[in-house]
């Protein structure tokens, strides 16, 4: 069993007062914005998405994504670290002082194979996107698109690096998909002297170039399970032979249905899921063994433990079951029609790990396109992305760095919250109100493997 408790909590901030004027940080912000629209910069971003689009890795496996980001770092001009915890890349910009900012972007690709229909192949042949080259993986959560619009991010920044009131960190994470990478990254302590952190990810439910946010938690803790079931096999026909583990692990995955829908406070959000189940090859033969696992998940510590315990005890005994940032410049850089109410989600996200260790805040660009047909979900093998988002969430990056930069270099400033800018409020919050509070929320992030075998001649 694998319990990962990551809980992202986004909460408004009071206004913070700062030296320059909002006609000029407005003025800022439009000039990122316009450079990154500018077709050349685009199609700079669009290349790179699409590179790494048709070369996906697994965690910890991200070598030639690893390699493009560092080509163009090194192409930029902008120092770096590498290796960071095997592939990842941490690169900085600016004076090297404090305040230290960092904005992070996931690198890894997904265990899935792409599926194609007509209009897909046309739908690649008229944008340019080809598909994967690598048989059983795939770029189905947007990843490739984040290191794109970081990139572009970098090349806005480096073009202001003279300007920039301290330093930002740019960190290209591997192994997010279950790896828990940022945990391992941090464990490097590159990003021990980081003021505060930020990460952007795609949403295919919010019309491309939307920028989505939600007060509150967003993301909860997730926890995954694996179990096996151990019998004995027979003959189909002589099945009182047996000790079946297709009726007992059946019999299972129905009981932990209950611990949700009798157990758990209808007012208290809670998910179990049984994601596969495998065993046996013929249909005529009761196998020796089953195993089966899945996902839980909950808003609040104490639910997702109370989760694990209940799964550990039903699975081992079925018959215990129960009978029963910001939101001034999002619209001044973007129209107020374009800032959405971001609606919450049972996913998991592992940048939570960096909330551990800082201010941290994730917010969410839209990627929607009805003609495109760029709405499919997120792991889902048809996912698509409608690239003309990659301008906002590359200036989206910068402007959220620069502010926050301007607003901490003044000396006395405490470097404990990500402000509320004046023109830069993307009002997605932060993660724990500040580094001294944090730990009031019970932002926890933990992980525990746990492999679970029952064994029926003992039952």
């Amino acid at each position: 069993m694998t319990l990962t408790w990551c809980l992202l909590v986004l909460a408004f901030l009071t206004p913070y007062t700062t030296g320059s004027s909002d006609s000029e940080l407005e003025s800022i912000g439009r000039e990122l914005l316009e450079s990154a629209r500018q077709p050349e910069f685009l199609e700079w971003m669009k290349a790179i998405r699409r590179t790494i689009h048709q070369n996906p890795e697994l965690g910890f496996e991200e070598h030639m994504t690893s390699q493009l980001v560092r080509s163009e770092l090194d192409s930029l001009g902008i120092e770096y670290l590498w290796p960071v915890a095997k592939t990842g890349v941490v690169a900085s910009i600016g004076s090297g002082k404090k305040p230290v900012f960092a904005l992070r972007a996931d690198m890894d690709a997904l265990p899935l194979q792409v599926f194609f229909c007509f209009f897909c192949y046309l739908r690649s042949w008229l944008t340019g996107n080809s598909r994967a080259k690598n048989n059983g993986k795939m770029h189905a959560c947007g990843h490739d698109t984040h290191v794109a619009m970081l990139l572009g991010a970098a090349k806005l920044l480096q073009a202001k690096k003279e300007e920039l009131k301290g330093t930002v960190k740019l960190v290209f994470q591997l192994g997010e998909e279950g790896f828990g990478g940022a945990y391992h990254m941090l464990r490097e302590g590159i990003l021990d002297d980081v003021d505060a952190i930020v990460s952007l990810h795609v949403l295919p439910s919010v019309p491309t170039g939307e920028i989505a946010s939600q007060a509150g938690p967003v993301l909860p803790g997730v926890g995954l399970f694996t179990a096996t079931i151990k019998g004995v096999g027979a003959h189909g026909a002589q099945p009182h032979f047996s000790r079946d583990p297709i009726l007992a692990a059946s019999s299972t995955i129905v009981a932990l249905q209950q611990i949700i829908s009798r157990e758990t406070n209808p007012l208290e959000s809670g998910v179990v899921t049984g994601g596969y189940l495998k065993g046996g090859q013929a249909r005529n033969v009761i196998p020796e063994s089953v195993e089966f696992g899945g996902t839980y998940r909950s808003w609040s510590p104490e639910g997702l433990t109370y989760l694990q315990n209940r799964i550990r005890e039903v699975i081992i005994n079925p018959f215990n079951s129960r009978d029963y940032v910001v939101q001034e410049v999002r619209e001044k850089m973007l129209g107020k029609s374009n800032v959405k109410q971001l609606g919450l989600t049972m996913g998991g996200e592992d940048f939570s790990f960096f909330s551990q260790k800082m201010p941290a805040a994730i917010f969410t660009v839209g990627i929607k396109n009805k003609t495109l047909k760029s709405h499919m979900a997120l792991h889902s093998p048809y996912f698509f992305v409608d690239e003309d988002a990659f301008p906002v969430g590359a200036a989206f990056h910068a402007a959220f760095a620069i502010s926050y930069l301007r607003e901490h270099s003044s000396s006395g400033l405490q470097f404990t919250q990500i402000p509320n800018s004046k023109w830069v409020r993307t009002m997605l919050g932060v993660l724990g109100k500040s580094m001294m509070e944090w730990p009031e929320l019970g932002v926890n992030c933990w992980r525990m493997e746990m492999v679970m075998v029952v064994d029926l001649l003992n039952h």
